[in-house]
């Protein structure tokens, strides 16, 4: 069938979805994949879901938002969205993005030069709804018609004929989250473009007008973190008591130090991991705790609330809730004097602390930031661990988590390093600030309701584990031990999803990991090894 789809049918037909998804047409897959043995399993909405929800997008529901009980209800949603087009388009109400976002809405010139780009799209078969200009064009259009904005504001704004309903403010709602905010199409529009911007701005419209957002992102996201300490619901106690666990387990394993220290004054590093960490990855906290205390750094994780945890799901949806975490974090660094705050290996968690709070931390909260990378990259090559390259001798390759890459440029450290210490290493391709997203980006690897899991890794992860399986086709058969480095929570939970979605370790023994756990595999005087082949 035809993907290609009208700007104008966007608020008409409510009764039925605005496309199909057609998994046939997926990107096809390399050995030891075919394509007919690679179609996703698909759930199906049940008829409940489809009468409860306004799910009328592509057959798939994100969030589960709830269909209006009456006229007056649909209207009021309307009038809200049209209030929160005016604020974000004003700088007393949107201060923090207002520039890039008019430039964006400006400037394009609708060429088309980031369809390719964008993993969504490609993995469809190129589905029109997924091309990163349709959310944009929608939005302009509304922007255009029912604004009328004078002067130079938004004056190339050609008009479109377009309406304003329930059904175009909920698909758009819906449609927010079909793009993971990668900003690859940004990086190839030539005029700077930046569409991920757009579904940005379009979902924290949605949360800060309309008090709608997903529930993993805010209510299990951010505000549990506020309330409790972390996303993952862990208070102080808890997270102390799985850390004290931790690196006993990890010492009497490895042989070598494994001691956190906790809340103390004056450190060099104050350590902020993601605290899913803990919970999925615990040997990810016990190899930076044997490379800090290896490398003599004095160091130090915290027991404040919510310090002990560098998620910050506000990034996604959110200005306010993201400030109200960031905030904290500084707070808590000028507190214990830390000389500086060290981003683990989290890749939201850098742009949040590394980019966005630029904006947020000023004056005595100006902390001095770094990420975990380079970090790694001067402990390795400095001389006070020894390292033994052979034990990391099997095939690795690199994913390189967007908001580290493409947002930091933090992208020959690791490298470096893994040269060095995997004989093995070979690069995706692209890779770099290049590189494609994992499909768990934008706070997708929390969201599995209803059918948007398969989607997510069925779509938004296709293209990455193509890159992967292409990475390792000169050993793609299960008798040969693969390893994906991926230095990052969120990614590492897409990588989970992914390989176990498409069997990956039956078919091809690809497991997956961080940097760290590589960097102690390859440490001398390591007692048995550190990377656990028989585990995911």
């Amino acid at each position: 069938m035809t993907h290609r789809l009208k700007i104008e049918d966007f608020g008409r037909n409510p009764d039925r979805p605005l496309t199909q998804i057609d998994l046939e047409d997926l990107v096809p897959l390399p050995p030891p994949y075919d394509q007919a043995a690679a179609l996703p399993k698909w759930k199906e909405l049940t008829k409940e879901a489809k009468e409860r929800f306004a799910c009328n997008l592509d057959g798939v529901v994100a969030l589960g938002l709830p269909k209006p009980k009456d006229a007056a209800e649909e209207q009021a949603t309307v009038d809200r969205f049209v209030s929160g087009l005016k604020k974000l388009l004003t700088k007393e109400n949107n201060w923090t993005f207002l520039q890039p976002l008019v430039l964006s809405l400006e400037y394009c010139a609708k060429c088309q030069s980031c369809n390719d780009s964008c993993p969504i799209y490609t993995a469809s078969g190129s589905n029109d709804l997924y091309r990163p200009t349709y959310r944009s064009e929608v939005w302009r259009r509304l922007v255009h018609k029912y604004l009328k904005p004078g002067g130079a504001l938004l004056a190339r704004l050609k008009h479109g004929d377009i309406d304003l309903n329930w059904t175009t403010v909920s698909r758009l709602y819906e449609l927010c989250y079909r793009c993971t905010m990668c900003r690859r199409c940004a990086q190839a529009c030539p005029m700077g473009v930046d569409n991920g911007l757009i579904t940005h701005e379009l979902r924290k419209l949605f949360s800060q007008e309309l008090g709608w957002a997903p529930k993993e992102l805010h209510e299990r996201g951010t505000q549990l973190q506020l309330k409790v300490g972390s996303s993952t619901g862990m208070n102080p106690e808890v997270v102390k008591d799985n850390i004290q666990f931790i690196d006993e387990e990890f010492a009497e394993e490895s042989g070598l130090d494994a001691t956190t220290p906790w809340d103390q004054e004056d450190a060099d590093v104050l350590l902020i991991h993601n605290a899913g960490e803990i919970m999925s990855w615990p040997e990810n906290p016990a190899a930076f705790a044997i490379i800090l205390n290896a490398a003599g750094i004095k160091w130090t994780l915290t027991s404040d609330e919510p310090s002990y945890d560098g998620v910050n799901y506000g990034l996604f949806y959110d200005d306010f809730q993201l400030a109200r975490i960031a905030l904290k974090h500084a707070g808590t660094a000028k507190k214990l004097r830390a000389k500086k705050v060290l981003m683990g290996e989290c890749g939201h968690q850098h742009k949040v602390m590394m980019t966005i709070s630029d904006r947020i931390l000023l004056g005595d909260l100006s902390i001095r930031r770094e990420s975990c990378i380079p970090l790694l990259e001067r402990i390795v090559f400095g001389g006070k661990i020894k390292f033994d390259p052979s034990k990391n001798n099997f095939p690795v390759t690199l994913h390189d988590p967007c908001n580290i890459t493409r947002n930091l440029g933090i992208i020959e450290p690791q490298r470096r390093i893994l040269r060095y210490l995997c004989p093995q290493f070979r690069e995706m391709a692209p890779h770099g600030a290049e590189n494609y997203c994992c499909g768990g980006g934008s706070g997708f690897a929390v969201m599995s309701g209803n059918n948007f899991g398969d989607w997510r890794k069925a779509i938004a992860s296709r293209v990455k584990f193509k890159q992967v399986l292409e990475a390792f086709r000169d050993c793609a058969g299960p008798e040969v031990k693969k390893y994906v480095c991926a230095p990052c929570s969120n990614c590492k939970g897409a990588f989970r999803d992914m390989l176990e979605y498409y069997g990956a370790k039956e078919k091809s023994s690809i497991i997956y990991g961080g940097l760290v756990e590589l960097i102690v595999n390859a440490m001398v005087g390591l007692k048995k090894p550190f990377i656990k082949w028989e585990e995911e």
